[in-house]
């Protein structure tokens, strides 16, 4: 009983030292990750310092990324796409090292150092532009969700609670490393998708030959085409990825020393993201014919009738575990976001009174998202496929200023960005922005009448 005591008022202390930004929290995590790092275990080191990165790559895997991805395999089979996904995901690693080495060198998440070092008013640009980009693709998210609940029978009332709740549960944890291993636990379903991918019996040739002879972009409808080709790329590299690995670093604790370990987990979560997104392309290519799985929301009943129900119920799980990995780790990006630039506590280490603002950001992204699914007609696959056009429409900007700050020598000494990652960021800021940007000019000069629909 004196022992108890003692505790809790040790705890008391620490939260009246910590004012309410998780310091002592955060402490204590290094406290073992320095034990470990002293006693040589390596596999203990990775084990404690995993978590940002794989967490920001399986959460991209979402469940308008899954739909994507399959959808692109039910039109067009593997050939371009395949290779395609792979490569995308090398993008990614090369965007989110860079956060992970900026949050790890600097302690400080994105939405703080771009206040901070560029102005109120661009820090406040892209909270905003985080914050609307990503409540629709927390839209998008529940609608993964009622797409996989429907399949077995459950409606959008169903989507909206579970959801919401799942966040407000892992939200009053009061801890960033219990937050951490959940979401975790939760991300390892997404191997579902590789499953799937196995039961449909693929010909191990033509998967082999779709990833080394990379057939030329499908030829059809040019909107249609670029919509799956920025859509595609916005399943893989999104703003919110960049919030959230840098944030979430700087929450775990990361240190200069920890940038080796960041690199190794940031590349693992990279390439299990990687092989699930082609479980899902080579799921939906078990699906014949174009446009087969953008007329509606069919998804799982159409692999059902391709390939025998167990492939249809696994897709529904999938679908309903990757948007709500994508809800914890995305609304967690908006809340961090918020918090930074507003300069108030902005940790799951700090508990609900004392991080009000933090807290709140998280939970009413969710519930606003939610309460959109409730409403009758909404266009589910429409909304799914568009929130990725979206984020690659308005990742360029977040991916400069990502730049800029990891070529920050003020910030970064001598761990700021080598020429050669200079180079091939800028090459992955320019392939983004054209693509986008054709999307874009094609689909307005074809609802101009400028050039002909099909």
């Amino acid at each position: 009983m004196r022992y108890a005591s003692f505790r809790s008022g040790e705890r008391r202390q620490e939260r009246e030292w910590d004012g309410g930004f998780g310091e002592a929290a955060r402490t204590r995590d290094r406290a073992l990750i320095v034990a470990a790092r002293a006693s040589g275990r390596r596999s203990r080191l990775l084990w404690l310092l995993a978590g940002p990165g794989i967490l920001a790559m399986l959460g991209e895997n979402d469940g308008p990324s899954m739909l994507s991805y399959a959808a692109s395999g039910a039109g067009y089979g593997m050939g371009f796409f395949l290779p395609f996904t792979v490569l995308l995901f090398l993008m990614a690693y090369l965007c989110q090292e860079m956060s992970m080495r900026v949050g790890a060198v600097t302690g400080r998440g994105f939405g703080e150092l771009v206040f901070g070092r560029y102005g109120r008013g661009w820090g406040a640009f892209g909270a905003v532009d985080l914050a609307l980009t990503n409540l629709v693709t927390l839209v998008a998210e529940f609608v993964a969700i009622r797409i996989g609940l429907s399949y077995f029978g459950y409606g959008a009332p169903v989507a909206a609670f579970l959801g919401l709740s799942l966040v407000v549960l892992t939200a009053v944890l009061g801890r960033y490393r219990r937050w951490e291993r959940t979401v975790l636990g939760l991300a390892a379903f997404n191997a579902l998708f590789l499953l799937t991918a196995v039961l449909v019996r693929p010909d191990p040739a033509a998967v082999g030959r779709a990833l080394l002879s990379w057939a030329p972009l499908p030829a059809g409808d040019p909107v249609t085409v670029l919509l799956l080709l920025t859509s595609t790329i916005g399943a893989t590299v999104t703003p919110w990825m960049v919030f959230f690995q840098q944030s979430a670093s700087a929450d775990k604790g990361l240190t200069r020393a920890d940038v080796g370990y960041g690199r190794a987990e940031t590349a693992l979560g990279a390439a299990l993201a990687a092989l699930f997104g082609a479980g899902a392309l080579i799921t939906g290519a078990v699906l014949a014919g174009p446009g087969a799985a953008f007329e509606s929301a069919g998804m799982p009943w159409a692999l059902d009738h391709a390939a025998g129900p167990p492939v249809g119920a696994l897709f529904s799980l999938g679908l309903i575990d990757a948007g709500a990995v994508a809800l914890l780790t995305i609304s967690a990006s908006t809340s961090y976001a918020a918090a930074e630039c507003l300069g108030l506590p902005h940790s799951f280490n700090a508990a609900p009174r004392r991080a009000v603002a933090f807290h709140a950001v998280n939970i009413a992204s969710a519930a606003a998202a939610a309460s959109v699914i409730l409403i009758p007609g909404v266009p589910l696959l429409a909304i799914a496929l568009n929130a990725n056009v979206l984020a690659t429409v308005l990742l360029p900007v977040t991916l400069v200023f990502l730049l800029m700050l990891a070529n920050d020598r003020e910030l970064m000494g001598s761990s700021a960005n080598k020429p050669s990652t200079n180079v091939l960021t800028g090459a992955v800021i320019v392939f983004i922005t054209v693509c986008a940007g054709a999307y874009a000019v094609t689909a307005f000069l074809q609802a101009t009448h400028l050039i002909a629909a099909p």
